[in-house]
């Protein structure tokens, strides 16, 4: 295989620095060329030839499912890879749906990260092993049961915290207007962030609005 080029989107500049840190002296890779945001992806695609695009799913507006969508009207046969925090299969399946060709999430090693560029570069498909295990759950579910559990996977507190920190009440006044402590309502926010796969509260006000648990 030719050394390969790729382009990598991440809103933190750090992650990227560590990315290309982690796999610039792979003798497989050539180039690596960095987008912070949508804008700078789709400029950079249409300037440079690359054999693989790892984008991040949350990294502003447009988010990486959409600008995969609009790549891969351009080119059907970009390849992208979806390196992501997001594990919910909805997002999986959106990715897949706008023509992603593999999702790996953000905690894969070294490893798995280079054979997910390898396979993905050479047009195949790759999955790392809990994104395969939420489609296959995905797919044995019945639309019903699927539909009922993705509503609001939550419990009435989580829900509770979830609307307040929707409405930018800070931790300290979700604790006094819930009457629990405010390390209570970090716990809640940290488990909402586990649960949910996102990572910060931007993530979790997207999340409430996109089911209509606040307007």
């Amino acid at each position: 295989m030719e050394k390969l080029k790729i382009l990598l989107a991440d809103d933190h500049k750090i992650f990227r620095e560590g990315i290309k840190a982690l796999l610039g002296k792979e003798k497989e890779i050539e180039t690596i060329m960095e987008a912070p945001d949508a804008t700078e992806v789709i400029k950079l695609a249409k300037a440079h030839s690359f054999d693989v695009l790892i984008l991040d799913i949350d990294m502003g507006t447009p988010n990486g499912i959409e600008v995969t969508k609009a790549l891969i009207k351009t080119d059907a046969d970009m390849n992208i890879l979806i390196l992501s925090m997001l594990g919910l299969p909805e997002f999986i399946m959106q990715a897949l749906e706008a023509g992603a060709k593999g999702y790996i999430l953000k905690n894969a090693g070294k490893d798995e990260l280079l054979t997910a560029i390898k396979c993905v570069a050479k047009g195949d498909s790759y999955f790392s092993k809990e994104v395969s295990v939420s489609l296959m759950k995905q797919i044995q579910t019945p639309k019903s049961k699927q539909n009922k559990k993705e509503e609001i996977p939550l419990s009435k507190r989580e829900v509770e915290i979830l609307k307040l920190i929707s409405q930018e009440y800070s931790n300290q006044e979700i604790a006094d207007k819930l009457y629990i402590s405010i390390r209570t309502v970090d716990t809640h926010r940290r488990n909402l962030l586990e649960k949910l796969g996102i990572k910060n509260n931007v993530g979790l006000v997207k999340y409430a609005i996109s089911k209509g648990i606040i307007d």
